[in-house]
């Protein structure tokens, strides 16, 4: 099975039950979605773990980048809010995740420590690894304009 289709298969089952495809309306970088993005991340963590020369976990990869930004609240409302979102947002993330979806260890990690080094803790699992870097390199993408991103975009958007 492609890894797109195993991508697709995931957002089928979380859009059964939680609050996944709610992400849809929560802006995230510039015109992108909360779920966008997330998706987006999802496609270039498997691609980086298709050319690494070790194994992972690929549905806990697949799963972990889905509900890494799973907070399911606007970050702009208020001040407090946006400045300390990228703190308190995979705690909570991880809390909403575990509520909805029962996440493994591997998820939870992945969940908890994507925004290493902003939080303190590094991720413990490869996949989480793999997130953490996926997830800089899609906001960047995401948050930059096209002009200075252009010869950067080594993964499809």
């Amino acid at each position: 099975m492609l890894n797109t289709q195993k991508i697709q298969i995931t957002i089928q089952s979380l859009s059964r039950k939680g609050q996944f495809t709610s992400e849809k309306a929560f802006q995230h970088h510039r015109d992108t979605t909360v779920y966008g993005h997330s998706v987006h991340v999802a496609e270039v963590s498997l691609l980086m773990a298709d050319s690494l020369p070790f194994t992972v976990d690929v549905n806990s990869l697949i799963r972990g980048a889905l509900l890494h930004d799973y907070f399911l609240y606007r970050r702009k409302e208020s001040l407090k809010t946006y400045i300390l979102h990228g703190y308190r947002h995979p705690v909570i993330a991880a809390e909403n995740a575990e509520k909805d979806y029962g996440i493994n260890d591997i998820e939870k990690n992945i969940i908890k420590r994507h925004m290493f080094p902003l939080t303190p803790i590094p991720p413990r699992y490869r996949e989480a690894w793999i997130v953490c870097i996926a997830d800089k390199y899609c906001a960047a993408m995401e948050f930059l304009p096209a002009k200075f991103t252009r010869r950067f975009r080594a993964f499809p958007i």
